[in-house]
This record gives structure tokens, sequence and C-alpha cells, in this order.
């Protein structure tokens, strides 16, 4: 696989991972907000303080309840 999950611009937070939420995404073929999701709960850990942490773990649910509106939306009727 090429350097580009090698190297990562402003800090080295995705480095310390066993792989990289970008690579996880990408290698698994997830949609833009199930990879969101997985970023954020991935980093939230990592953030020093409580209000940072909480500020990951709520966009992760945002991103989520995204992905479970779009799915509902493209339900038939029923």
């Amino acid at each position: 696989m090429s350097k580009v999950w090698d190297k990562q611009i402003g800090g080295r937070h995705y480095q310390d991972f066993v792989i990289q939420p970008s690579k996880f995404v990408v290698e698994n073929k997830l949609l833009f907000p199930e990879g969101c999701a997985i970023k954020y709960i991935c980093r939230y850990g990592h953030k020093g303080d409580y209000n940072a942490q909480q500020s990951d773990l709520k966009k992760a649910i945002h991103y989520l309840e995204n992905e479970i509106e779009s799915r509902r939306e493209a339900q038939p009727d029923s």
C-alpha cells in the first residue's frame, strides 16, 4: 500500500493505532458517515479533557443518527 498511511498531517493520534481509522474505512468500503463515526470513536479517548472527549463522542453519535435517518428515508413505505 502507498506510504500515505505512514504519515499524518497535524499530530500523531491516528499513528498510534494498529490500523489508522481512514485505512480501515477505505479497505472496508464504508460510507462517509460510518467512517466519520469510527474516526471520532477511535480518537475521543486520546483527547486530554472531558469536554473534548464528549465532543468527539457526540460527533460520532451525530454521524450515526444521520446514517439511521438516511436509511429510514430510503425504505419503501410499508
